[in-house]
């Protein structure tokens, strides 16, 4: 099979199962928790990554861009005989902090026998050189609660304590139907996993479409993390996954109510500004791990879908009554 995982994260019907975490250590100022420090940490991602963008989104929405820096890889997988993910945007292709070409550098520097997919995004400690998080499932949630002794000044809460719970419970359905589920129909390797997972997500997505016609964000008037969760996949729906992952029932825009609510947080800085439609395209329509081999012989990148409407208005203030988008 190509690159597209490892074998092991294709089951015998041809599902694709995520492969786990391997660095999940949390904060604290117990022996083996992480010490929440500035300075301490750099942030790996990469623009094309749902799970390590909505890292970047929170970081930037609580002000934590002077505590944690931020390290990028490029869009592109590079030609080497494995999965993994470079430096090539920085001078040299090396990071200007870490002193690595490649995220498996780091990976390997922390354990030795890791032999999974080194993903983003990745916290590491500078001090140390290791991988001392990548819990994308649980790391804004850190940002958000541990790191509060750094946030800004009138931060937003995005992770009211009042809501948890069902916050908690949203984003699990969210990432195994949605965030989790445009990969399943990608990443499928039979007629019979690929349509099971294409219909669990359109039937969840017509879900939302009705949740959000009475409601401006997913709990109401305010964002919340589970809208961060949300986003990083919706804003990637049309420009890739419609057609690099059959997902082809329907467009986003196609959905009256989800579209207003993407172009809401599209228009909200930290969201939009983070978010880069050209390196997007570039991993899903040509990279090697996904495109099509007609694709890549003539390595043709798709001119459209027209980005520029992302910015048209949206009028969801009109459901809230609020102009504000957060809850302080």
């Amino acid at each position: 099979m190509d690159k597209v995982a490892n074998p092991v994260e294709i089951d015998q019907k041809g599902k694709f199962n995520r492969q786990t975490n391997r660095f999940t250590n949390v904060f604290g100022d117990q022996p083996g928790e992480l010490p929440v420090e500035a300075d301490r940490y750099r942030l790996i991602w990469s623009e094309i990554c749902p799970w390590a963008h909505r890292t970047v989104i929170v970081r930037s929405l609580l002000g934590l861009e002077d505590v944690i820096s931020l390290g990028t890889v490029a869009p592109m997988r590079p030609a080497v005989p494995r999965v993994d993910w470079d430096f090539s945007l920085d001078e040299g292709g090396v990071d200007p902090v870490l002193g690595i070409q490649y995220l498996s550098e780091i990976y390997t520097n922390t354990d030795p026998e890791f032999s999974g997919r080194p993903t983003v995004p990745a916290l590491v400690d500078v001090k140390e050189g290791k991988v001392v998080n990548n819990d994308y499932f649980r790391l804004t949630n850190y940002f958000e609660i541990d790191w509060a002794p750094f946030h800004k000044e009138n931060a937003p809460n995005l992770y009211p304590e009042d809501l948890r719970d069902e916050i908690d419970y949203l984003s699990e359905v969210i990432f195994h139907d949605i965030n989790n589920g445009v990969y399943k129909c990608g990443f499928a390797r039979s007629q019979e996993a690929y349509e099971e997972a294409y219909d669990v997500l359109f039937n969840r997505l017509d879900e939302l479409e009705e949740r959000l016609a009475t409601k401006r964000f997913l709990f109401g008037d305010y964002i919340t993390d589970a809208d961060v969760r949300l986003y990083t996949t919706l804003v990637r729906f049309d420009v890739a996954y419609y057609a690099a992952f059959k997902t082809n029932r329907n467009r986003i825009v196609d959905f009256p109510n989800l579209w207003g609510y993407l172009r809401d947080l599209y228009q909200t800085p930290g969201f939009g500004d983070t978010t880069n439609f050209h390196a997007i395209k570039l991993h899903y329509h040509l990279s090697n791990h996904i495109a099509s081999d007609d694709q890549k012989s003539f390595n043709i990148l798709p001119k459209g879908p027209d980005t520029s409407i992302f910015i048209t208005t949206h009028n969801r203030e009109n459901i809230s009554g609020k102009k504000e988008k957060f809850l302080i």
